[in-house]
């Protein structure tokens, strides 16, 4: 949805809410992909709102890449987590201290279910 969002030109994009989600974001937005991230309630639904970021009018994100998905999980240890892009990108992992960039599960010296890479 982030990548559609940006891609048409959008300012923010909503999504359903969910702690997962908003863990994700969360990451996403201390990563420099997405802006201000806040819950809300539309039409007695509780959303979560990311503002999206552009440089120079184009998207700061253009591809997203999903890594596990629910026929193939894939799973990486310390030793396994590499540089998307070479530096450009980011893999967002789900690791037993929560959902992390790459970046920082290195730092962590914790492995995890791979969940998407993002450039």
């Amino acid at each position: 949805m982030i990548k559609n969002a940006s891609l048409a030109g959008k300012e923010s994009v909503s999504f359903p809410a969910s702690k997962i989600k908003f863990a994700i974001l969360e990451c996403l937005k201390k990563e420099g992909y997405v802006g201000e991230v806040a819950k809300k309630v539309k039409k007695d639904h509780p959303v979560i709102e990311a503002k999206l970021i552009y440089v120079d009018k184009t998207p700061k994100v253009t591809q997203v890449e999903r890594v596990s998905k629910q026929s193939r999980r894939v799973y990486f240890g310390v030793k396994d987590i590499h540089k998307v892009r070479n530096g450009s990108g980011l893999l967002v992992l789900s690791t037993p201290k929560g959902i992390l960039s790459g970046r920082d599960a290195r730092k962590e010296q914790v492995g995890g279910e791979a969940l998407f890479k993002i450039w």
